[in-house]
């Protein structure tokens, strides 16, 4: 059974439901692709920032082989004392921004510690950043993967079911209304020829 009216109102409503559904459609479908945008360019830096840590540290490797010697202690050299985040709105999606690092540098003596030493603490620091800008950046991306996710159902739902449903609604309460407007004439007419029959009965009584 329907769960609205087979009438003039109820089709009304049915109408004006539908053409909300299609004006909303296209706007959920533009965002939706406009957060698929977003979302691909997402991909492609998270993918450079990886490709580019990746470098940083084969660089290290080549610029510093000395690390390779077990007695040289560079543990705890540079330490990441703070991450300073903030938030944008990319279409309608809150994402975080990395906005600035501070680090912490151990006191070493220049005496007790070769003069590579200060090149390996800069090179530490942008390993360190490296890293936090790709974390960043993996979260960027999973909220966009959802956002996405959750606008496509969106739009799934206006053209799948709902758009489809109420033109079948549409479609049901029009032919209720024309199988009744139909019976309404032909009652009319049954009614019209029994009164024809009574009028003529009448007549040839009073002959």
């Amino acid at each position: 059974m329907p769960r609205f009216a087979l009438n003039k109102s109820s089709l009304q409503k049915e109408r004006e439901k539908l053409k909300l559904l299609e004006r909303l459609l296209p706007s959920l479908d533009l965002k939706r692709r406009q957060l698929l945008l977003e979302l691909n360019r997402a991909l492609d830096l998270l993918k450079q920032g990886r490709e580019a840590l990746a470098t940083l540290q084969s660089d290290i490797g080549r610029q510093l082989p000395m690390l390779a010697e077990e007695e040289i202690d560079v543990a705890g050299l540079v330490h990441l004392e703070a991450v300073q985040m903030g938030q944008e709105n990319v279409v309608g999606v809150r994402l975080p921004v990395l906005q600035d690092l501070s680090f912490t540098i151990a006191e070493y003596s220049f005496l007790a510690k070769p003069a590579w030493v200060d090149v390996l603490v800069q090179r530490l620091q942008e390993a360190v950043a490296f890293r936090v800008r790709l974390a960043v950046a993996q979260k960027r991306t999973e909220i966009l993967q959802q956002a996405v996710r959750r606008m496509t159902q969106r739009v799934n739902l206006f053209e799948k079911i709902l758009i489809p449903q109420t033109k079948q609604n549409i479609k049901k309460i029009q032919i209720y209304l024309g199988d009744a407007e139909r019976a309404a004439v032909v009652r009319a007419k049954l009614a019209k020829m029994k009164r024809q029959r009574s009028a003529a009965a009448g007549e040839e009584i009073g002959l």
